[in-house]
């Protein structure tokens, strides 16, 4: 059980730092469209024709994988090992919401992902759907992508919801990774637990309004 909880820890962390990333390069949207087309696009480009990001690629896909199907196994685990009555249940006492409801908002968070993929990753990777297009400078114009899907107000809605389960997995899931790889410093838990809720605060705003902003633009 330790070993599996160590892999959700451990690529959870791998993917906290993946959203860094993925939410600073978002940000490049909220520049001004002649600027923001050509800047996004030759990071994407980048990001596509690198050895070393294509690494960083596959390995981030093997966390999301495995992150998800060892969650699956430790949930399933959990529920099968508690009893079905109980005389009276304080576990409202023990622990929050968000901690007894990580595989429902992990199935709300699997759900954008898949969404999310089908739209970028299997149209710009894979060629499915419609055909993109180039800009100026010859790269895939990743940018129009984006941006057409960001003009899709149930699109930019969906995207935008789906921040708050996100939200809600990130503040438990990091300080709790922390705990599992054997964290216990009483005051450095205390603001561990800070720590987690201005990231997963930062991410989750910040995804959630880009999209919102380029709607509106």
């Amino acid at each position: 059980m330790f070993l599996r909880k160590g892999i959700i820890a451990a690529t959870g962390l791998f993917l906290c730092l993946f959203l860094v990333v993925h939410l600073s390069a978002n940000c490049i949207l909220l520049l001004p469209e002649d600027v923001a087309r050509g800047v996004y696009n030759a990071y994407s480009t980048t990001l596509r024709e690198s050895p070393l990001i294509k690494l960083v690629a596959y390995l981030l896909y093997a966390s999301i994988i495995f992150h998800v199907v060892y969650a699956a196994i430790v949930t399933v685990k959990n529920r099968k090992a508690k009893p079905n009555t109980y005389a009276v249940n304080h576990s409202q006492e023990n622990s929050t919401w968000t901690s007894q409801n990580m595989g429902l908002i992990g199935i709300f968070i699997l759900l954008f992902i898949v969404i999310h993929l089908a739209n970028f990753w299997a149209r710009i990777k894979l060629g499915l759907g419609e055909s993109v297009g180039t800009d100026v400078a010859g790269n895939v114009d990743v940018y129009e992508v984006t941006y057409s899907l960001f003009q899709n107000i149930y699109y930019v809605l969906f995207y935008t919801v789906l921040m708050v389960p996100l939200g809600l997995h990130l503040h438990h899931g990091l300080k709790s990774a922390f705990k599992t790889l054997g964290f216990y410093h009483r005051k450095g838990l205390r603001v561990l637990s800070q720590v987690s809720l201005v990231y997963a605060a930062i991410i989750s705003i910040g995804f959630g309004i880009i999209p919102l902003i380029v709607y509106f633009k």
